[in-house]
């Protein structure tokens, strides 16, 4: 009996031995197959096991960093420039959406997050003491409570050279400090903010747009840089990385993302058939018909609607640059910054596009992606008493072009 019992218990001590060495023997092997392999199969692994977050702390402690450096003033001298208040890690080949707003129109980023899968990046602008204080707050609560924008989002700040941003005291940010959640940090910036017009601000610091967007694209390759109440279509993200992984061939093409505007902004349409039913009854039209066809005209809308449902993104259609358009679009590579002299309302976005066809660009229209722009832009609700700024960038944009001729002398292209 006693042999009996001795020699089970030998060969459970056997098993227990035996299933060790397999248990070591998959982690040497694991850990050989991950030297042996390269990055390849490390980013597979990562696409179904992502890499986790990094956690609040860290987070809280990079937007301390950032706001303790004092921050640094733009060219001009006119504003002060907070880099990474919020960080993400970005893949070279990814597309980074990119946009800016008023610390009122914060309250858009909640969209966008869910439409755009991929890296998003903000640049806030603070036109005040105040609002420098309740933007560092918002990045406080929002890197705090919000999994998606640790993971996913960058953000910086731009005040007036005259203020300094300050680290957010735990015991100071008011009703703030009580929300547990992401909705309820959205839900509470919804009461507090003034959502409208980003440059209409109501003081009398003009608005840095092209600042903005040069900072929220900033080291990135790809990027669609778009207006922060516009919301793209569902899986343009997705679409964009697997047309942009499958060739190399989209160096010195701008992708053009068609633009429209929808009357009621309750529903917003997540693919092209929705879309183009709305388009058809006329709640959804061509981004800026009511303002500056020509703005958006060379998109060629009627062409757009008609084409062919297709499941997989790409170019449809070649379409050349003409003034002024000024078209919403990824491009990689050497893309022309938006010059910083245009601040405020006009000629800022088109500027840049004109660069953009003066350095050999050109511009394809994608088949199937598009942006829609909350509410119709009327001319009689825009922009008020902003006509002198207006004049003074049209008269910029005329110098402007004189520049590029001496810049791209070789170019034969002009605008």
């Amino acid at each position: 009996m006693q042999m009996s019992y001795a020699i089970r218990c030998a060969f459970y001590q056997l098993l227990l031995a035996a299933l060790m060495l397999v248990a070591m023997l998959q982690l040497l092997y694991l850990s050989l197959l991950s030297g042996l392999h390269g990055q390849e199969e490390q980013d597979q692994y990562f696409e179904f096991f992502p890499p986790s977050p990094r956690s609040v702390d860290q987070v809280k402690a990079q937007l301390r960093a950032a706001l303790a450096s004092g921050g640094v003033l733009d060219a001009s001298g006119d504003y002060r420039v907070y880099r990474g208040l919020l960080k993400t890690t970005l893949d070279p080949n990814d597309v980074i959406l990119a946009t800016h707003a008023s610390v009122d129109n914060l309250l858009h980023l909640s969209g966008l997050l869910e439409r755009w899968e991929g890296p998003l990046s903000v640049s806030v602008f603070a036109a005040t003491k105040e609002e420098a204080q309740l933007a560092t707050v918002l990045a406080y609560a929002l890197s705090s409570h919000c999994p998606d924008m640790r993971a996913r989002v960058a953000m910086h700040l731009v005040c007036p050279s005259r203020y300094e941003a300050a680290v957010p005291d735990p015991r100071e940010p008011g009703e703030f400090a009580l929300l547990r959640s992401c909705q309820e940090v959205f839900d509470k910036l919804a009461k507090v903010a003034q959502p409208g017009i980003n440059y209409a601000l109501g003081t009398n610091v003009s608005y840095p747009n092209n600042l903005l967007r040069n900072l929220a694209r900033e080291g990135a390759n790809y990027a669609l840089v778009i207006d922060v109440d516009m919301v793209p279509s569902e899986g343009l993200w997705r679409g964009l990385r697997e047309m942009l992984d499958q060739s190399n061939q989209w160096g010195g093409t701008a992708l053009v993302v068609p633009a429209f505007e929808i009357r009621r902004a309750r529903r917003m349409p997540m693919s092209k058939t929705e879309l183009l039913q709305l388009y058809q009854v006329g709640e959804v039209r061509p981004f800026y018909y009511g303002l500056c066809t020509p703005c958006q005209a060379p998109t060629n809308y009627s062409r757009w609607v008609n084409l062919p449902e297709e499941s997989l993104l790409r170019p449809a259609y070649v379409v050349p640059w003409q003034d002024p358009w000024e078209p919403f679009y990824v491009a990689g590579g050497k893309v022309p910054t938006f010059d910083e002299r245009f601040r405020q309302y006009g000629f800022n976005r088109i500027s840049q596009a004109c660069e953009l066809h003066v350095a050999g660009f050109d511009f394809e229209v994608l088949n199937e992606g598009f942006l829609v722009h909350k509410g119709f832009k009327e001319a009689l609700k825009f922009h008020p008493q902003k006509e002198a700024e207006n004049q003074h960038n049209k008269i910029l944009y005329r110098q402007f072009k004189q520049e590029l001729k001496a810049k791209y002398p070789k170019s034969p292209r002009r605008c």
